[in-house]
């Protein structure tokens, strides 16, 4: 069976890469912002990577992280930050907030993967 990963991004382009790229090896769930996001994850669905993007609409990428890390049932769920800013600050904000991993974007897709794979598997030790 798949592993489950949930792209949170507002760019369409973004989405449409990653759906396309992923979705070879995992199922993939794209939406729009971070609130579509919780609304998908307390609809029942558990995903096991989530990709979130730092700035949209709505609710950005470090609102999104402390409602997944401060709720009882997602909190254990690696979270894959994007960021369009090259800043050790937010990375450092966003590992500190509770992120696993962290990419900028533009990003070589064939990188992320490899990340994903070292993400999931030091999940499921």
């Amino acid at each position: 069976m798949k592993k489950k990963i949930l792209v949170v991004d507002d760019e369409i382009t973004i989405r449409t890469l990653l759906e396309k790229f992923l979705s070879h090896t995992y199922e993939v769930t794209a939406v729009s912002n971070g609130q579509e996001g919780l609304d998908w994850l307390q609809t029942g669905n558990i995903p096991d990577l989530m990709i979130v993007d730092l700035e949209m609409p709505v609710l950005d990428g470090y609102d999104y992280v402390k409602n997944v890390r401060s709720s009882g049932y997602f909190k254990d769920i690696p979270i894959m930050m994007l960021s369009g800013v090259d800043s050790s600050s937010e990375r450092v904000k966003c590992y500190k907030l509770g992120a696993n991993d962290f990419m900028i974007k533009p990003f070589n897709p064939e990188e992320l993967s490899l990340k994903i794979e070292i993400v999931l598997s030091h999940h499921n030790e």
